[in-house]
This record gives C-alpha cells, sequence and structure tokens, in this order.
C-alpha cells in the first residue's frame, strides 16, 4: 500500500494557447480540469498502473467537492478530512512551442488539529496494511481477520476522533494508532509531498516522518525550501528533490552529475536512506547505501512537464523503491508524463522503456563530468 499526503490539493486548470502574450485579451483553444497536489498525482498514477494507493487530503469549500467529485470519477481511492479554510485552484497556461507557464494560489490555512486528523488517516491505512503483512508472516491471519498485530478501531478521519489536537507550541498532536510491529520489508509507504499551506510549520514532514517510521512505515519527501531541509534530518527512507531543490538544500550550484552525486551523498550522512534526484531532460541520479546510479532517456517533443516528477516518483516506488532497474521504471513513467497534456497522468499504454540506460558510480568520469543545462 502507497497512501499519499497532500497537505495543499488543489484543482489544476490547463488553458491551451498558440503563444502566450503580455497584456492582451487571448482565447483558449482547450481548457481542462484535473485533480492537482504532488501527493494525489502519484496516487492517480499508482493506480492508473494498478498499484494499491490511496491518497488523503484536506477538503473545503466549492473547490474542494469539484476535487473530490473527480478524483472518486477516476476510480481514486480518497480520505477527505473536511476543514475549515479552502481548496486552492492552480492555473497552467500551456503553450503550443511547449512551454508551460503555472500559477499556483497559495491554498486555505490548516490547524494543528486538522493536520492531526489528515495523519490519522494515514496512519490507519498504513499500519493496517504492514498489521496485515506482519500477520500473515506470522501464520496468525484466521478467519480473514489479523490475529495479533492488528490497529485499534480509531474511526475515520471525517468522524474527528484522532486522540489528540493542535499542540501548545501551535505544531500538531501524535494520533493514537498502535505500532503494528512490522519490519520495514514490504511495509506501507507514506509520500508527504507538496508545498505547505499558510498556517503549517516547516518542520510539519519531519514530525510526520518520525511519527510514521515508530510504527514501521517508510516515508518518501517530495518537497522543498525549508520543509525539505527539516525533514532530512528526521531520516525519511527516500527524498525526491529537483535539481533547484537539491541545490538549495545544500547550499551550492549543482553544475555536473558529479555536483549532483556530492550533493545527495551529503544529503544521506545527516541521515535520509535515499535520494532520487530529477534532473529534468539531463536525467536522474539515485544515491543510496550501495552507491550512486545516473540514468538517462532519449528526449521526446515535450507537452507539459506538469506531475512528472510525481510519475517519476510513482514508478520508482511501484519497482520497488530501490536500485537500477526501480530508476528506470521510473523514468519510463516520468517521460510518459511529459508527453501529455496538462495534469493528465499517464497509463500502461503511454510507457515506453527503451532508450533509456543506466550508469554505476557516476561522481567519477565520464559521467560525472557531464555538464547540466542552465534548465536542468
Amino acid at each position: 500500500m502507497i497512501v499519499t499526503l497532500t497537505l495543499n490539493p488543489s484543482l489544476d486548470r490547463t488553458l491551451a494557447l498558440d503563444s502566450l502574450r503580455r497584456g492582451e485579451v487571448l482565447r483558449a483553444t482547450s481548457v481542462r480540469i484535473d485533480p492537482g497536489g504532488k501527493g494525489v498525482n502519484v496516487t492517480r498514477v499508482l493506480r492508473a498502473f494498478g498499484v494499491d494507493s490511496h491518497a488523503v487530503i484536506p477538503c473545503a469549500g466549492p473547490d474542494g467537492e469539484e476535487l473530490a467529485r473527480l478524483l472518486q470519477n477516476d476510480g481514486v481511492p480518497v480520505t477527505e478530512v473536511q476543514v475549515a479554510g479552502w481548496t486552492r485552484s492552480n492555473i497552467t497556461l500551456a503553450e503550443a512551442d511547449g512551454r508551460v507557464t503555472k500559477v499556483n494560489a497559495p491554498g486555505g490555512a490548516l490547524t494543528g488539529q486538522e493536520v492531526a486528523l489528515l495523519a490519522e488517516a494515514v496512519l490507519e491505512w498504513c499500519v493496517s496494511q504492514n498489521a496485515a503483512i506482519a500477520g500473515t508472516a506470522n501464520g496468525a491471519a484466521a478467519n480473514g481477520s489479523v490475529a495479533s498485530g492488528g490497529t485499534a478501531n480509531t474511526g475515520t478521519a471525517n468522524t474527528g476522533t484522532a486522540n489528540g489536537g493542535a499542540s501548545a507550541s501551535g505544531g500538531f498532536a501524535n494520533v493514537g494508532m498502535p505500532n503494528s510491529g512490522a519490519s520495514n520489508t514490504g511495509a506501507s509507504w507514506a509520500v508527504l509531498s507538496g508545498s505547505l499551506p499558510p498556517g503549517v510549520p516547516d518542520d510539519v514532514y519531519a514530525r510526520l516522518t518520525a511519527q510514521f517510521a515508530e510504527h514501521g512505515v517508510r516515508v518518501a519527501v517530495d518537497t522543498s525550501g525549508a520543509a525539505l531541509l527539516a525533514a532530512v534530518d528526521a531520516g525519511p527512507d527516500l527524498i525526491k528533490p529537483n535539481r533547484q531543490e537539491l541545490a538549495a538544500a545544500v547550499g551550492t550550484p549543482l553544475n555536473s552529475i558529479g555536483e549532483v552525486v556530492a550533493a545527495a551523498e551529503k544529503l544521506c550522512s545527516r541521515g535520509v536512506k535515499a535520494v532520487l534526484a530529477s534532473l529534468g531532460a539531463d536525467g536522474t541520479v539515485l544515491v543510496d547505501g550501495s552507491g550512486a546510479v545516473f540514468g538517462a532517456a532519449e528526449a521526446i517533443e515535450p507537452v507539459s512537464t506538469v506531475g512528472a516528477g510525481d510519475a517519476l516518483l510513482a514508478g520508482f516506488l511501484a519497482a520497488g523503491g530501490q536500485g537500477p532497474e526501480a530508476l528506470i521504471e521510473a523514468m519510463a513513467w516520468a517521460r510518459a508524463a511529459v508527453g501529455l497534456p496538462g495534469s493528465q497522468m499517464p497509463g500502461p499504454p503511454d510507457v515506453v522503456r527503451e532508450g533509456i540506460r543506466v550508469v554505476r558510480d557516476p561522481g567519477g568520469k565520464p559521467a560525472g563530468a557531464l555538464h547540466l543545462a542552465d534548465n536542468g
């Protein structure tokens, strides 16, 4: 089970234009509305490939209702936690030559109590799956239920039955989910991704990482800035920065594959177990305890790059979340996403795995000397 938590989901409205000309009245050639938010996209693409995934989102106002309706219409399982703010609506302007301009709204604020409810919903799905794995491994399953290591009956996130509300410091309280006792092998993944809405502290992903790890849940984090830096020190199983996010995290420009590898190794030395660094058209770098691997793919004409990083992460986790084979699958899914309009996520018919190559130990010659494009 791969459960995604998107604290700042959106409706993504994509307008196709012949060209973007500032200060003029323009007519769109087409319009599409897709569910948006990085975690939402990860679940959408996983479901398209038949991988078990569940999305957890805050939901508020008419746009929140529309977001939930679109997900349900697409057959995407979702837990909607009702919150007091609003769900944002983002605008993408896609030009005929492939250039994309994206305007993201800030989203409504979340309280500590609302974040606690969202965390409870994630744990309810992840821990129950881990308990089932542990129970099966121990031969303890009887009559279709897990005899040991099961979860407590906490109710759904929408009922407001979290055991803790906002802490005195303005953060969120730990929710009362029992430890499943499952080992990390085969355990559920919790994907914590996207920007933070107003009112949410920068260390929220770090605190959720630590909390989920206590219950045997593997954690992947895809965010940026202060939220990424805080999460790094919590030791997540995986982070997925792009080149700019990775450069900001280590405080230095990254102009070659070797420099990307060194930056990823620096974050691993602080406790991150693996770094999956997306470099756009320049490829992808994977660094973990077994070393570094660089992946490159034959370029295609891009239609929209929106959601490509989410497809990359989804493909990597779906293929096991480690090693060169997972890197190849991840890149194939990302390349497929680039060939689709707006926030549309790929499915099996869109994926072509040929033309993707991997190089081990790219910190040395010749891959390490490869200079990245300015927009890498």
